[in-house]
Parts: structure tokens; C-alpha cells; sequence
């Protein structure tokens, strides 16, 4: 039996990378694509929980989700699947997932709550500056990256984010670490017709040495290499716990 594999996305079932992606995963797995209906970008790890999450029935194996990427994974497990999949993977995104992007990145949201769900999971990005996006050699390394997963697993809690840059051919391979991410959110202010203001929320680059240390996500892309960065679902900072301000409001309630 061959192995069944989810995929999903934050750019829409129908996106080209997510196409790429499933076809070449399908060479050696059954795929199955639950993805959401529209481009859902930055929507974070967001839950639908107050209205009610449609499914719709493309084809035999592709369903298309009014909702976000981690509902997609929720519904592919509750109620797509015929069984538990061998592995998830969320991507291939339009655009890099790099530093602190994968706190607002959908994508990364759909293999994280494959996490949440005790399954090996990654997702993958391809970066899109420059030339026409090379999804297709993208794709033949989440098909070489997924045989091993499934081979060899996971460790417990762990999950993969992987960006491949736009080069026909990648130096190499570096496990990294995330960076600081080079751009901040900016805010452009403008009237309607009404004399009424709205607000459009964008990004600006913060200088060229941020995010840049070595061995993180954006030195191996920029260097052009495939950046893989293990994440994990536990997000304590565990050296805080040993921090005098820790010690000191662990010793006693005297005083409040």
C-alpha cells in the first residue's frame, strides 16, 4: 500500500505550487490535496470557530475548504481522509517563509497542526524573487525530503520548514536556524471617497545585515542554499525559567 500523504497550503488548492507539489509526491504516495478555496496568506495558525467551515468535493482526492490552512488539516483528518496519513505537507508557498514570517505564515500553520496532531509533517516555500518561481525543482526535493521522513520520522514535536531559492541549481543543503526577520510591518494611511480613512498594513526593510547571522534561514537562502530549520510545538523559553526575575517571583507572595 502506498503511503497517503496530505497536502495544503495558505495560496488555495488551485495555486501552482501546490500543483507541482501533489504530482510529484504522487509518484510514490497516494496524495491527497484539502486545501482552502482562496488565498488565505497570513492568516497565522487562525481557527475558524465561529461560522460554520464548508467543504467542497473538486475530485476524487482534491477538496477545496472555505476556511484556513489549519482547518483544512483538522477537516482532512476528521472527515476526508479513508486513514491516518503517512505525512503532511503544507507548501509549496508562493514566496519565502523566512525568520519571523513563520509566525504569520499559513503555510507553516498547516504543518504545525499536523504537529498539533502527533503527525510527521513539513512545510516547504519557494522563494520568488527574481526569475519565473522554479516550483518544479521545489517540488522534486519535498518528493525526496517526504520518502525520508516517512522513512526514518520525526522526533516528537518537531516539525520542518523548508525554503528552497529560486536558482536552477542550489548549492547545497544547510540545516539552519530561524533568523530575525528583515522587514517590520508598516502602516500607509488613505481617504475613501467619503473622506473616511482606511488603512493598508505592509512591510518595510529594516537594513541589510538584519536576519543575516550565520547559519539562519536567511544566510542559507541568500547564499543559495535549500534552508531546513527544525521548529518545535514547545515554545518556552526555557532559560527564562532559570532567570533572576523567575526566581524572585517563584520565592514567596509576601509583599502583594
Amino acid at each position: 500500500m502506498k503511503p497517503l500523504i496530505l497536502v495544503t497550503n495558505d495560496d488555495g488548492y488551485r495555486s501552482e505550487g501546490i500543483q507541482h507539489l501533489a504530482a510529484r509526491l504522487a509518484t510514490f504516495g497516494e496524495v491527497f490535496i484539502v486545501a482552502p478555496e482562496e488565498e488565505r496568506s497570513a492568516v497565522s495558525h487562525a481557527l475558524t470557530v465561529r461560522d460554520p467551515v464548508r467543504l467542497k468535493k473538486i475530485s476524487e482526492k482534491i477538496f477545496a475548504v472555505h476556511g484556513t490552512p489549519a482547518d483544512c488539516v483538522i477537516l482532512a483528518i476528521r472527515a476526508v481522509l479513508p486513514r491516518r496519513p503517512a505525512l503532511v505537507v503544507s507548501g509549496i508557498n508562493h514566496g519565502r517563509n523566512l525568520g519571523d514570517d513563520i509566525m504569520y505564515s499559513g503555510t507553516i500553520a498547516g504543518a504545525r497542526e499536523a504537529c498539533y496532531l502527533d503527525l510527521p509533517a513539513f512545510a516547504v516555500s519557494q522563494q520568488t524573487d527574481g526569475p519565473e518561481p522554479r516550483f518544479e525543482l521545489a517540488a522534486r526535493f519535498a518528493s525526496h525530503l517526504a520518502e525520508r521522513v516517512i522513512a526514518a520520522g520525526l522526533p516528537d514535536g518537531v516539525f520542518l520548514n523548508v525554503n528552497v531559492p529560486n536558482l536552477s541549481c542550489p548549492l547545497g543543503i544547510r540545516w539552519t536556524h530561524q533568523g530575525l526577520r528583515i522587514s517590520r510591518s508598516s502602516l500607509s494611511e488613505c481617504p475613501d471617497p467619503r473622506g473616511n480613512k482606511f488603512y493598508w498594513i505592509g512591510e518595510e526593510f529594516r537594513g541589510k545585515d538584519v536576519g543575516q547571522e550565520e547559519d539562519s534561514d536567511y544566510d542559507a537562502i541568500e547564499n543559495g542554499y535549500i534552508s531546513i530549520t527544525p521548529l518545535q510545538r514547545d515554545q518556552t523559553s526555557y532559560k527564562s525559567l532559570r532567570s533572576p526575575l523567575a526566581r524572585e517571583l517563584a520565592a514567596s507572595l509576601d509583599g502583594i
